[in-house]
């Protein structure tokens, strides 16, 4: 039995020991109809998805595509499911589907087979007549929603108490709600992907002494330690469920890097036993994981790089190589399909991994269901960002725009 067929597939709420919140509900998981309390978005979705198991549906999405024409741009993130990636107009990562977005200014509606906060950044870019839709309102990022509006308020109290937040220049990751670039623009920050962290770091540096790094933990630390030669020592966690962080005022005033905590439910589950255990199993394999996976993981791995990087290096790889991927399983499944032809033996790094549960929430019913809407003239699931919180999203974006 090949290894993708014995892989156990999970999802994060039950495997993540890392995350500060219980389980979402059943009939949040399962429909998309319910609130979810923690988060600041709304996951309302009117109307009647098509049956999983109607048997019409590709031929539904194709008919309600060609009869929307030029007025529909479908964007489709590379860890979507391949029943919704076929359907594509283009694929990518989030901030260079956001782009794409906004070089399309004819088309009317712009879904986003995505998550949240890449909607969010998609209607942050373009124009005022386009309208950004999210398939199911509930694909959100469990990475994005662990920093709130509310929740950076108060660190930056606690930095500003400190004595420190004159020296501080916030950093944040594309994955990110609207709110958290909008408030890094207002501090002079500036936005970064996962393939220019280095440059968004030593932009930052030359602006202060200090980087508040939002929200993943792990890209701050390994872009700081691995690619800019900090120690561990120079960076510290700022933990928004404890007292100050759980940080001391000295602490802060020592540090160099002040990370967030905050993780991807997926890229965290790999570990060092990951890659010692792969390495025993495929003699002579190349380890290669995505930089939010924790700073061991790295470490221990021959390559890392972005999701972009990762699509790019197996395609460059030589027929008969053998990979252990780090990255979400529906990515690393098409691609060892796609090589598999070559010789290319390329493997999940661990044998118990997870789909991203809220990026899979977007399915072919639930595609089905708005291609069909918008034919009808009827606007579901728009995703719209305020203006004011636009504007200084969007000037975090223009500073990370331009990085020499």
């Amino acid at each position: 039995m090949p290894d993708e067929e014995r892989v156990r597939v999970v999802t994060t709420a039950q495997t993540s020991p890392e995350l500060d919140v219980s389980p979402t509900p059943l009939a949040l998981l399962l429909l998309g109809r319910e609130a979810d309390p923690r988060s600041e978005r709304g996951v309302e979705c009117p109307g009647d998805l098509p049956s999983p198991s109607d048997p019409d549906l590709v031929e539904r999405a194709r008919a309600a595509k060609e009869k929307l024409g030029e007025k529909v741009f479908v964007l489709g993130h590379h860890y979507q499911r391949d029943e919704v990636i076929q359907f594509a107009d283009v694929t990518g990562d989030s901030f260079k589907l956001a782009k794409d977005a906004a070089a399309r200014p004819e088309a009317e509606y712009i879904v986003f087979c995505g998550v949240h906060f890449m909607a969010e950044s998609a209607d942050i870019l373009t124009s005022d007549d386009q309208k950004v839709v999210l398939p199911d309102l509930a694909a959100g990022c469990s990475m994005a929603d662990m920093a709130t509006a509310e929740q950076v308020a108060e660190c930056w109290d606690v930095l500003t108490e400190a004595g420190v937040a004159e020296q501080v220049v916030p950093v944040s990751y594309m994955n990110s709600s609207a709110d958290i670039k909008a408030f890094t623009g207002k501090h002079g920050g500036t936005i970064c992907t996962s393939s220019n962290a280095k440059r968004a770091l030593d932009w930052a540096f030359e602006q202060g002494e200090k980087v508040l790094f939002l929200p993943d933990q792990h890209l701050g630390r390994n872009t700081a330690v691995r690619d800019m030669g900090m120690s561990l020592e120079d960076c510290v966690l700022y933990n928004p469920h404890k007292p100050n962080g759980g940080l001391t005022a000295e602490e802060l005033r020592a540090a160099k890097m002040i990370l967030w905590r905050g993780h991807c439910s997926v890229h965290g589950r790999f570990s060092l036993d990951s890659v010692n255990d792969v390495r025993e199993r495929i003699p002579g394999v190349n380890v290669l994981v995505h930089p939010e996976c924790k700073h061991e993981v790295v470490a221990a791995a021959d390559h890392v790089g972005s999701t972009e990087y990762i699509i790019n290096m197996l395609e460059a790889a030589p027929a008969g190589s053998k990979w252990a991927i780090g990255t979400e399983l529906n990515l690393v499944r098409r691609l060892a399909n796609r090589y598999a032809d070559q010789g290319k033996e390329i493997v999940f790094l661990d044998k118990t991994v997870c789909f991203c549960s809220t990026m899979n929430r977007i399915d072919l019913p639930h595609l089905v269901w708005t291609l069909e809407s918008l034919a009808e003239g009827n606007l579901v699931n728009r995703i719209e960002v305020d203006k004011e919180t636009e504007s200084f999203a969007k000037l975090a974006l223009e500073r990370m725009l331009a990085l020499p």
